[in-house]
């Protein structure tokens, strides 16, 4: 990806094959991953009318809720599709993580919930987390999304497939990379390990930095009850997953269970410790 290009597959699945507002708005597991998100950035955004900027925020999803609580958002994203769709919601360009088209210290929230899934080369998300930083402002907030490392490992057996060669075998090298090719069906992914995602960060100059799973680790059996034949997960099994997703949040070992990981951490107030 020299150039600051994103690989084919990440454009070509997002610009041409999958809608990710249709995964969370409709589906069970989107649905609990955008209420949680929404949940666990409201701790730690400062009062509206803060500045943020959306990093990677496709066609607004996260804007919309953040722009009706009051806040004034403005979205890159390299997909031009979505861009002309966050248009709609807030002012949008098409631009890059890892070159943001924006002057230093401007934001009071940068949010990457989405970037750091598909950059592999840790040169790379290293380029995203500091140009998360040069933006936000001395004391500003960066918050950081990442899937999972063990997240296809749940996320197949709720398929029923996972026993299969050909997804074992695929799954066996996740695991042992953290890395998907795209060869089939999703794209060009990195997958972290919690710890991992907090050195990076912290690797990065934030300070305070803390990392949360954002399904928590009952995720996989509410997208098991949707696969199965029926009318899907309940209210009921929802909201238990959502409270097992919060009541987990003390115990860092249930971190490997969750599907997404969140990690905040905060812009050192003085210049001086700020990193290049």
């Amino acid at each position: 990806m020299s150039n600051l290009e994103l690989a084919p597959s990440v454009m070509r699945f997002y610009g041409e094959t999958v809608n990710e507002d249709s995964r969370l708005r409709s589906s069970a597991d989107g649905r609990m991953e955008l209420a949680r998100t929404q949940e666990l950035l409201r701790r730690f955004l400062p009062p509206a009318p803060a500045r943020v900027l959306d990093v990677g925020g496709g066609t607004g999803i996260h804007a919309e809720w953040l722009v009706k609580d009051g806040y004034d958002v403005a979205l890159v994203d390299p997909v031009p599709r979505h861009v002309e769709a966050a248009t709609a919601v807030c002012p949008a360009v098409v631009g890059d993580a890892r070159d943001l088209p924006e002057p230093d210290d401007t934001f009071d929230v940068v949010q990457l919930l989405g970037p750091l899934y598909h950059l592999p080369d840790p040169a790379d998300r290293q380029r995203a987390l500091a140009e998360a930083s040069r933006v936000a402002k001395p004391g500003g907030l960066v918050a950081a999304a990442a899937i999972n490392r063990y997240a296809s490992l749940f996320e197949h057996v709720t398929y029923a497939h996972l026993h299969t060669e050909r997804i074992h075998n695929s799954v066996s090298k996740i695991l042992e990379t953290a890395v998907y090719d795209g060869s089939r069906g999703f794209t060009l992914s990195y997958f972290h390990r919690a710890e991992e995602l907090v050195e990076e960060l912290v690797a990065s100059g934030l300070v305070d930095v803390q990392v949360f799973g954002i399904e928590g680790p009952a995720w996989s059996l509410v997208k098991a009850a949707e696969q199965q034949p029926g009318e899907g997960p309940t209210d009921e099994l929802i909201a238990s997953a959502m409270d097992a997703a919060r009541m987990a949040e003390p115990y860092p070992e249930l971190l490997a269970a969750s599907s997404h990981l969140l990690a905040v951490g905060t812009v050192p107030a003085s210049s001086a410790d700020r990193r290049p």
